[in-house]
């Protein structure tokens, strides 16, 4: 068959297939990377995907994190958990409230902040950040998620259920689905979290992931602290536990096909040394070529000093932080700068230690104005994967109901590996021109400040 009759697309293919088994059409995308058996992940940001925004109807770059939430519950048979700090998206409202009307046993847990219908509530009675949050819910035009709930039945508690105001925050993020499937990750189910915020067409949604991850052995531990925080339930004895009042295990190690996982919930006291800070500098200390980290918060001190003493030992590290948190004067990106800020009352902390020879690799990712690096993720020599609800913080560790993960994967470490290389591209490096003025104002105002007592 002469060539004027062969199909010119087939022809292009067998011409560049014997040029390379790897090779592709010009143009094309690259090919998936693979997943660990019983693992997907999804980020909200992903430049290789596309979906419509339900916001703002227009096709955008990302995972659909909320569609990743609403496959699940559709897919569940007998029961739903779901532990999240906040939720406002009533799509996932009215899909709980659903199963829960065909017989699936559905209970929801949230902060105590985030526990009431907001259509309920009085601008006078919140504060600045609650009535901006109010006037974007009412913009969106959406419904009330949590309303939606308690006119479904679905019962809801939240962590003044154990008669006191509250932990340091609920601030869990994770659902358990029949006992077999876990989603979890560093995302709220609100629409600022997932697609952007409503009075903000140029936002794309805080940058976030979620996991689903296939293992009873992983779901039972998700269930077992679900049950600590839900105790009776709504009307019941005031058995739930929050805070430290859960006593908290250390770091438990299950199976999600053949990937080890390890499981740390949060809070333990600052002389239990199973807490959350003590595990991080244990696990950052196995780092013996590349640390990657990209944080929405980092303040805690030691964590701070043994990224910089990774540094000197010849461990690359790439450091982004959120913009706004970067520059606050407990953040750890000073430090590694070298540079102090006092607060507020001219006062600057005592236990800070900025280095004299400043790490290369530290600086801010450029967003949307509007949007937040919302990741708590870190990525240990391209295997091991550390993620969750989780910021680097001493609230975190010792206040706060948290989830801390610990995966081992290199197919895994890929897909956060390639998010923290899309965040690198562009990013600010050093110290940024917001920060040389922000350190000029305080300079005049306070001097070099008062250092605080140890």
């Amino acid at each position: 068959m002469g060539l004027a009759r062969f199909p010119w697309t087939a022809a292009l293919a067998l011409l560049l297939a014997g040029c390379s088994a790897e090779a592709r059409l010009v143009g094309s995308p690259p090919p998936p990377l693979p997943l660990p058996e019983g693992i997907e992940v999804a980020f909200n940001h992903n430049v290789r995907t596309r979906y419509r925004s339900p916001i703002t109807g227009r096709w955008r770059q990302g995972d659909d994190l909320e569609a990743f939430v609403l496959a699940s519950i559709t897919r569940a048979e007998r029961e739903i958990l779901v532990a999240v700090q906040e939720l406002t998206l009533p799509r996932i409202a009215e899909a709980l409230v659903e199963r829960h009307r065909q017989g699936l046993r559905v209970r929801v847990v949230l902060e105590n902040t985030y526990s009431a219908p907001w259509s309920s509530q009085h601008p006078a009675s919140l504060s600045p950040r609650q009535r901006q949050r109010q006037a974007q819910l009412q913009a969106l035009g959406w419904g009330d998620a949590v309303a939606i709930l308690q006119r479904g039945g679905v019962p809801v508690i939240d962590d003044t259920a154990d008669g006191s105001a509250g932990s340091g925050l609920m601030h869990h993020k994770f659902v358990v689905v029949d006992g077999q499937e876990v989603i979890t990750g560093s995302t709220n189910f609100t629409a600022s979290c997932v697609h952007g915020d409503p009075d903000a067409p140029s936002t794309r949604g805080n940058v976030n992931h979620l996991l689903r991850l296939q293992s009873r052995e992983l779901a039972a531990l998700f269930q077992e602290e679900f049950e600590r925080l839900w105790g009776n339930g709504p009307g019941g004895a005031q058995d739930s536990r929050f805070g430290l009042a859960k006593n908290s295990e250390g770091l438990r190690w299950v199976r999600v096909g053949s990937t080890p996982v390890g499981v740390l919930f949060t809070p333990h006291s600052p002389s239990d040394g199973r807490h959350a800070l003590a595990l991080l500098e244990q696990l950052l200390e196995t780092a013996g070529e590349q640390l990657d980290l990209a944080l929405f918060v980092f303040s805690a001190q030691r964590l701070g000093n043994v990224v910089g003493d990774l540094h000197e030992r010849g461990v690359s590290v790439r450091l982004l932080v959120d913009p706004v948190f970067a520059n606050r004067f407990f953040s750890e990106v000073l430090d590694l700068l070298g540079l102090e800020l006092p607060d507020h009352r001219c006062i600057v902390q005592a236990e800070n230690r900025p280095r004299r020879d400043p790490l290369p690799g530290v600086g801010m990712p450029r967003i949307a104005s509007g949007d937040k690096l919302h990741h708590k993720l870190a990525v240990i020599d391209r295997r091991r994967v550390i993620t969750g609800s989780l910021n680097w913080s001493v609230a975190a560790a010792h206040r706060n109901d948290e989830t801390l993960l610990v995966i081992d994967s290199p197919k895994l470490a890929a897909h956060f590996s390639a998010e923290v290389d899309r965040l690198w591209s562009g990013a600010e490096l050093g110290v940024s021109e917001r920060l040389q003025r922000k350190q000029e104002r305080m300079r005049q105002r306070c001097g070099s400040g008062q250092r605080a007592a140890a």
